[in-house]
């Protein structure tokens, strides 16, 4: 996986204070869930944050900060921050914060179980 492992330290260091985080491997970078449900990700060397989709605007508007599109459809509520939007501590703090805040709200995506099939 080519993901940037220093931001990737930057991360688990700001989220060492919780319970129940869980790391995963996934979309090509790491994922970090927090009561299972996805929270913040690293994509090479971007930070991928789920905020509240009703604050999405006002955020793409501030430094380093991008919609998701990673499969081509931009994701509302799904932001990707850059280098220059995180550079300071005070600034990665605030992405993290946003995506903490939202994640006591956010539904979790539940795996789809298949039904298994009886051979009679």
């Amino acid at each position: 996986m080519a993901y940037d492992e220093k931001l990737a330290e930057r991360v688990r260091q700001n989220l060492a204070h919780l319970t129940k985080i869980e790391e995963k491997e996934m979309m090509g970078g790491l994922s970090f869930l927090y009561n299972g449900k996805m929270c913040v990700g690293i994509i090479k060397d971007e930070m991928m944050c789920r905020i509240d989709p009703d604050i999405h605007e006002a955020a793409i508007e501030k430094t380093g900060c991008r919609t998701m599109d990673f499969t081509m459809k931009p994701m509302k509520g799904w932001v990707m921050i850059d280098e220059t939007g995180m550079k300071g501590k005070k600034d990665f703090d605030y992405w993290i914060s946003l995506a903490l805040d939202y994640n006591k709200k956010a539904k979790s995506s539940k795996s789809k179980k298949r039904k298994s099939s009886q051979i009679t």
